[in-house]
Parts: structure tokens; C-alpha cells; sequence
């Protein structure tokens, strides 16, 4: 991986969504939204308290995530769309 996020920072791969409908129906690719789950491609060390100490992350590498559909930034690292997102802008893990 060729970016390492800072701090708090999360970089995200989205996960593809459904191609048809549960009663059958393909969604064409112009009428998809983007996704809101993602998984973790790589993390920053963590944000620090005032007095220096390391917050340590909640999510790692691996974890799959819900996050808000306006959530990141979109980032291109090696070919490949990616999100960079805050920690705090993710919802939950998914299980």
C-alpha cells in the first residue's frame, strides 16, 4: 500500500452492491448509489489526548464498516478509488 493515513484516519474500499433486486430486477449502473459499507484497507496510529497520550483505534485492518453516506474523501491510490475518512465518521463494524 502505497498511503498510510495520519492520526485518526481510516482508508475505506467500498463494497460492491447488489446487481439485482430480491424479487429479481437488475439495477443498472447509473441508477446505483454508492455504497455504505466498506472495509478497511489501512489505518492511521490514532488520534492523541492534550497531554500526548495515543487514543488507540476502534476499527483494524480487515474490519467490515457501515459509515455515512457523505462520509470521506475520495482518493485514487494505485489505481484503485478509495475513501479517507475520519474515525469517527464510521457508524459501526459489521459482524
Amino acid at each position: 500500500m502505497a498511503l498510510k493515513p495520519l492520526h485518526d484516519r481510516v482508508l475505506v474500499r467500498r463494497t460492491e452492491s447488489e446487481e439485482k433486486t430480491s424479487g429479481g430486477l437488475i439495477i443498472p449502473e447509473s441508477a446505483k448509489e454508492k455504497p455504505s459499507e466498506g472495509q478497511v484497507v489501512a489505518i492511521g496510529e490514532g488520534a492523541r489526548k492534550d497531554s500526548g497520550e495515543l487514543i488507540a483505534m476502534a476499527v483494524s485492518v480487515g474490519d467490515n464498516i457501515l459509515f455515512g453516506k457523505w462520509s470521506g474523501t475520495e482518493v485514487t491510490v494505485d489505481g484503485e478509488e478509495l475513501l479517507m475518512m475520519k474515525e469517527s465518521d464510521i457508524m459501526g463494524i459489521i459482524e
